[in-house]
């Protein structure tokens, strides 16, 4: 049993995008550069922990992604079934009909050994937190090569600007006559 690329892809990735988000949304293209991950690979694979609510995507200049939740809320087991990576020691997927003769009653000899050790697969990446991958990360002296200014994360805030600031805007900007305007042409007449 081997965790296959996207699986180690997908929680690598989500270790760079959980050590960089404080600066604000990460870019794909940046944890492509850094971690040597193909662009069009990662992006199949935020598309999936996009809708499975674990990241989030901000569009335009400065846009990129950041966790959807906190990063002590996401283990590595939702990671990687996010990514649709398949966390099977068994031949038969589980389903227990490793051998088709009725003699065996379909299992092989292995299977609950097989089984057992899936269990014990899912239970140990679900106990480890993204948030604590990210601190061992910290442990072995990673440097960050950002040099953004932190941005704290708000929920659903937005910045308004003052009504005297939109009202100053209007009155310094008076509108001008468009020159082939119908008014106009109207008004020379």
């Amino acid at each position: 049993m081997r965790l296959t690329t996207k699986g180690r892809f997908a929680v690598t990735a989500m270790i760079d995008l959980a050590l960089r988000e404080t600066h604000g949304p990460v870019t794909l293209a940046g944890i492509s550069q850094r971690q040597k991950i193909s662009l069009s690979y990662l992006e199949q694979l935020f598309g999936k922990l996009r809708r499975f609510n674990i990241v989030e995507s901000t569009r335009g200049p400065g846009g990129g992604y950041t966790l959807a939740r906190k990063s002590e809320e996401i283990s590595v087991a939702d990671i990687i079934v996010a990514v649709d990576e398949p966390l099977d020691a068994t031949q038969c997927g589980g389903k227990g009909n490793c051998h088709t003769d009725e003699e065996n009653h379909g299992r092989c000899m292995t299977h609950d050994l097989w089984t057992n050790l899936n269990s014990k697969m899912v239970e140990y990446l679900s106990s480890v937190s993204l948030k604590d991958l990210v601190h061992q990360q910290e442990g072995r002296g990673i440097v960050l090569h950002d040099l953004r200014p932190k941005k704290i994360k708000t929920e659903g805030v937005k910045v308004e600007k003052p009504a005297s600031a939109v009202a100053a805007a209007k009155e310094v900007a008076p509108k001008r006559p468009l020159v082939n305007s119908v008014f106009n042409l109207a008004q020379q007449s």
